[in-house]
């Protein structure tokens, strides 16, 4: 099966055609790294509650120095006619309140912390009564005000024995001595997070306060309760990833639900997150979900006040279980899964103003669309808001008159706003980055599907320049999680279509172990990490390879991150005639010494049928290592020394082997990024890093 899309612009773009220089137009130069880097970037909307107003951010790039800064707009969602219009304010996660203020985080003039603000804003952008909310020594990481504008909920980084804001936890010492050495205790459970370093009893903590004439007053309330009367002791929003996603007001402003993991000795190997209830009385939350032993997150309260809706995995230990929409009578206390017969995993929910639907998101087949679920009887639909592809919808609003405004975003191009009206077909309402898009050259995307391991159906994208004369050399691009997908979005950092935009065509295999296919074959990587997956991209390269023969087999290279990453060092000595070049970036090489040197355990405990000691077999069955004497295939070796997901010493530890086998090899290391590369100019290092290698392999006459 094959659908086939020429993506130049977002769909229903052709305004966004018009407001582009003819000259531009005519030019359609490739997209180049320096543009991917300085693309405009739409930011989440927040709406007004009489939903007539949305507002939103756009992040810029500077061309030549790479400084980020962000612009506030304001959009008519009433007359979608009218032209954005600027507000004149700096800060960032601005959010409507229940009061009509919108509320944003800036830094104080007098100091370096950030605090929350708030202002009016008019119907043309105008901003008048700007005014300071809160006045916190340490600083505010996010906030939420109640639906009646009389309280706020903030989270900050603040010792657990803390029960009030202004507490002086400044001495945080790890040992004795004069030292800056760091002393941890086994209990503490995690030493080090993601990128960062641990502080022992340190945590992310909400604190809830009254507004008075827009002002918070008082010490605030800490939502966990007490030390030691029962509440949870560990992060919200949870680390590394939580959000405001998991701190919700009570539609009357009574309490907070909040999401929280214990930590301690077990977190490294958890995935238990519940849902805890607090009525903002001082004492101990409530734990709603103690009975499941998995996750539990996204607590989405209705908006009459009686039902509780939340996502909840099934298996202790799989943080890539399916994630069912949970319905939680809060008189009752009776709770049901809604969308347990359905085989998709849902990664956001949302309530329509009457509470009459909750709306979701969740990956389907290469794409993300919305689905409208029906909390009296678990009926799920999927919703048909874009012609064509629905390719990534996030961000899902839904209003008051009866509409849904979301973001959309495709390989084809980046994020923008978008209003459906009565569940029907949406209208763009945002031209954030379709001017600079309209440019470039167009690419093509073309979707295929192929029997791959087990004669099951496999998914795939092909994407290059649309009109490119001439053979083009393959990129086989291998996704990361590994219960992950290439699917149909756009992505600031592995982008098939700025890689497509230098000649190649990017061939990408939802190989099983992917996700938005249901949870069995998300399943069915497990303890089988270089099996069927290796199968499937074999198959589905030759696939496309058979579908497009404009694509030059005998010129390829393959390239991938994370699992992708060690699949390139899994091809290196089991797929080892193949391709002409590898780019390997934070991946894995060694898996006894990844179990014992990664952070979040309980991911290679559930993938590998345990612990390295409980069933050694299964990692070295897998183990890049064990096969260093068939690597021939150049390869890219990139790594973050922030990396504490898959510790850099991977990427050194292939660099030494390739070193040792005498293989063409180079080493790209970042010393301030992560598992990902964020920063704008390690962002272009890194794109004409890669670039330049797969030309020396593919393009040796260039």
């Amino acid at each position: 099966m094959t659908t086939r899309i020429r993506v130049a612009v977002p769909l229903a773009s052709a305004i966004a055609l018009l407001a582009t220089p003819l000259a531009a137009q005519d030019a359609h130069e490739p997209m180049r790294a320096e543009d991917l880097v300085t693309m405009p970037r739409l930011g989440s909307p927040t709406v007004s509650p009489d939903g007539t107003l949305a507002v939103y951010s756009v992040t810029m790039t500077d061309s030549e120095s790479f400084a980020r800064s962000s612009q506030l707009y304001l959009r008519s969602l009433a007359n979608t006619e009218a032209k954005p219009a600027e507000i004149d304010l700096e800060g960032s996660g601005a959010t409507f309140g229940g009061d009509g203020w919108l509320y944003y985080l800036t830094s104080n003039a007098d100091s370096d912390s950030t605090q929350v603000w708030r202002a009016r804003i008019g119907a043309d952008g105008s901003v008048t009564g700007a005014s300071q909310v809160t006045d916190i020594a340490r600083g505010v990481n996010g906030f939420h005000v109640s639906d009646a504008g009389d309280r706020i909920a903030i989270w900050t980084d603040i010792a657990r024995s803390c029960t009030a804001i202004d507490c002086d936890d400044s001495a945080k010492a790890y040992a004795p001595g004069p030292g800056d050495g760091r002393l941890y205790n086994a209990e503490d459970g995690f030493f080090r997070h993601w990128d960062a370093w641990e502080t022992p009893g340190t945590y992310s903590r909400v604190f809830a306060f009254p507004l008075e004439n827009g002002v918070a007053t008082g010490t605030g309330m800490a939502v966990d309760g007490p030390m030691g009367a029962g509440g949870p002791s560990g992060d919200t929003p949870g680390a590394p990833f939580g959000g405001g996603e998991d701190i919700a007001f009570a539609p009357d402003g009574s309490g907070i639900y909040f999401a929280a993991r214990e930590a301690g000795a077990e977190e490294p190997h958890s995935v238990n997150f519940d849902i805890w209830w607090s009525d903002l009385s001082g004492s101990a939350p409530l734990n709603l979900t103690a009975a499941n032993e998995a996750l539990d997150l996204l607590p989405t309260p209705s908006p009459d006040g009686q039902f509780l809706a939340y996502v909840a995995m099934a298996r202790p230990g799989y943080e890539a279980d399916r994630q069912v929409v949970m319905l939680r009578d809060l008189k009752s206390g009776v709770t049901t899964a809604l969308t347990g017969d359905f085989d998709r995993s849902f990664g956001s929910l949302a309530w329509t103003p009457d509470s009459r639907w909750l709306v979701a998101t969740a990956q389907d087949v290469l794409d993300t669309p919305a689905f409208r679920i029906d909390p009296r009887s678990g009926a799920v639909e999927k919703l048909d808001l874009m012609a064509g592809n629905e390719a990534h919808l996030g961000n899902l609003t839904p209003l008051s008159s009866g509409g849904i405004l979301f973001t959309r975003d495709s390989i084809g191009a980046p994020a923008e706003l978008f209003l459906s009206k009565n569940w029907g077909m949406a209208e763009p309402l945002t031209q954030v980055a379709a001017p600079t898009i309209g440019q470039f050259a167009p690419v093509v995307v073309e979707r295929f599907s192929f029997p791959g391991a087990n004669g099951d159906t496999v998914w795939g994208q092909i994407t290059k320049l649309e009109g490119h004369e001439g053979p083009i050399p393959a990129i086989l691009y291998v996704h990361g999680g590994p219960q992950g997908s290439f699917n149909d979005g756009w992505s600031s950092r592995w982008n098939p279509r700025v890689v497509a935009s230098q000649g190649y065509a990017v061939i990408s295999v939802d190989f099983h172990g992917s996700t938005g296919y249901g949870q069995a074959f998300t399943d069915s990587i497990n303890g089988d990490w270089g099996g069927k997956p290796l199968e499937d991209l074999k198959l589905g390269l030759a696939a496309a390879l058979e579908r497009d023969d404009q694509i030059d087999g005998s010129r390829a290279c393959a390239m991938g991150a994370s699992y992708g990453g060690y699949m390139m060092n899994w091809i290196a000595g089991n797929w080892p005639d193949r391709f002409d070049c590898l780019v390997q970036h934070d991946g894995l090489f060694d898996m006894r010494s990844f179990y014992y040197t990664t952070e979040e355990l309980w991911f290679p405990k559930w993938d590998f049928g345990g612990s390295y000691a409980e069933n050694p077999e299964s990692y070295e069955r897998w183990n890049p290592v064990n096969y260093v004497e068939n690597w021939k295939t150049p390869m890219l070796v990139i790594a973050g020394e922030k990396d504490f997901r898959v510790p850099y010493t991977q990427g050194l530890a292939s660099f030494t082997a390739l070193q040792e086998q005498g293989v063409p090899a180079q080493l790209l290391v970042f010393p301030e990024e992560n598992h990902w590369v964020l920063g704008a100019k390690n962002s272009l290092q890194w794109h004409n890093t890669v670039f330049a290698w797969l030309d020396r392999w593919l393009k040796p006459d260039e």
